[in-house]
């Protein structure tokens, strides 16, 4: 049975204060999460009652096996994750000072073990089966992770909706300067690119939220979804529809988890086969949930949640659709 969300790409063990306003160095306290945004994304994916899995490698230790509980036990299979040598499961720490605050600092070095998937190790028939298929930038940071993100994009040959969650983190590239080829080459093999202004910037070089989203298109996606952060969402259509999406107000507890959250519920939205307006308002508030709760994996809210809060929504999101 093919699996309606199919991720690929970062897993970890994300290690949060649970003190809000003072500095790692003050710290005495810590909560202990799965971590890592395509992992994430899957984790949303199955709160909403979809059946989702990420391909991914953990290192052969204790996190390892701690990543593996919790993907079972948040009901996401965790058949493709294996397990590499060369260094142990990425632990993230951040900092938190609300509202926008939030300094991340990743353990991944020499190499992170979800960076030596290689093209051999897939299973390409799920890849191209799943109902939905999701990378992300960092995938293409390095081999043979980046040979292997795109030997799969490649094969499943937008066979169903297709997503590239830019997710641009410059620390993981060894030359920055390389990453603007590789995001062009794979957007050549998605459907719909999702990222925020700097992200969209290293994918196209545009930063102006609608040059950034017509230059996504006119690279091959289908959907271009523009992130704003306060001034809430873009997205534009191959068609040239545009609908524009206010941000939600939120009394902002830790923003990491919001961008994954925004993208399990894009999948939901875009697996009900709900237009793309819909998609996307829903998305943004699934978002705005998780930016008012502590942790990431933990927080994702369930549909009965997000459809609360949009009717509790006072005045309504003003929604607006017109033409490019």
């Amino acid at each position: 049975m093919p699996f309606d969300v199919l991720t690929m790409g970062r897993v970890g063990v994300d290690v949060y204060p649970l003190q809000t306003g003072v500095g790692l160095a003050e710290v005495t306290s810590f909560g202990k999460y799965l971590g890592g945004s395509p992992t994430n994304v899957a984790v949303a994916a199955a709160r909403y009652g979809r059946s989702s899995a990420v391909i991914t490698k953990t290192g052969r230790d204790p996190f390892g096996d701690f990543v593996r509980t919790a993907l079972d036990g948040y009901g996401v299979d965790s058949r493709f994750v294996g397990t590499s040598a060369i260094a142990p499961t990425p632990v993230t720490f951040c900092e938190i000072f609300p509202p926008d605050d939030f300094p991340l600092y990743f353990y991944r070095l020499p190499k992170a073990p979800d960076l030596d998937i290689t093209p051999g190790e897939l299973d390409l028939d799920a890849v191209r089966d799943a109902r939905i298929f999701w990378v992300t930038g960092t995938g293409l940071s390095e081999e043979p992770s980046r040979s292997a993100t795109l030997a799969a994009l490649a094969h499943r040959a937008k066979a169903g909706p297709t997503v590239f969650d830019l997710d641009w983190r410059e620390m993981f590239w060894a030359d920055p300067s390389q990453a603007h080829a590789h995001y062009a080459e794979a957007l050549r093999h998605t459907t719909v690119a999702v990222g925020n202004l700097d992200e969209c910037e290293i994918a196209t070089g545009e930063r102006e939220p609608y040059a950034a989203a017509k230059a996504l298109l006119a690279a091959g996606v289908e959907l271009a979804v523009v992130k704003q952060g306060p001034k809430g969402v873009l997205a534009m259509d191959r068609d040239g529809s545009v609908a524009e999406i206010p941000p939600v107000p939120v009394e902002v507890v830790n923003g990491l988890g919001a961008g994954d959250a925004f993208g399990g519920a894009l999948c939901h939205g875009l697996l009900s086969g709900w237009d793309t307006r819909r998609t996307v308002a829903f998305a943004n508030v699934a978002g705005a949930i998780v930016a008012g709760r502590l942790s990431c994996s933990d927080a994702m809210p369930t549909e009965a949640e997000v459809d609360t809060r949009l009717r509790e929504a006072t005045p309504a999101p003003a929604l607006t659709d017109r033409k490019a």
